[in-house]
């Protein structure tokens, strides 16, 4: 009986938002945005605000990536 009611609170306890969360935030929101792309398969990601202050478009955030990655692919090369 002790091992179910742990169960049950816990159960509760997940259903509410955690106070981390700013619902003044959330308002506005679209539901199902972005659920096309989502079942397409697409990665969709946020970006922080400070983050996307330089980046104005998709492609101008890929071609950042892609260069990063080219960089961290390169050679390593050693100090002298």
């Amino acid at each position: 009986m002790k091992n179910m009611k742990r169960r049950t609170e816990k159960r509760k306890a997940g259903d509410e938002l955690r106070r981390e969360y700013d619902l003044s935030r959330l308002k506005g929101g679209v539901r199902g945005k972005y659920v096309e792309r989502y079942r397409a398969g697409t990665n969709l990601v946020l970006l922080s605000p400070d983050v996307a202050e330089y980046f104005p478009d998709e492609q101008s955030v890929n071609t950042a990536l892609r260069t990063l990655i080219r960089v961290a692919k390169g050679p390593i090369r050693r100090a002298r």
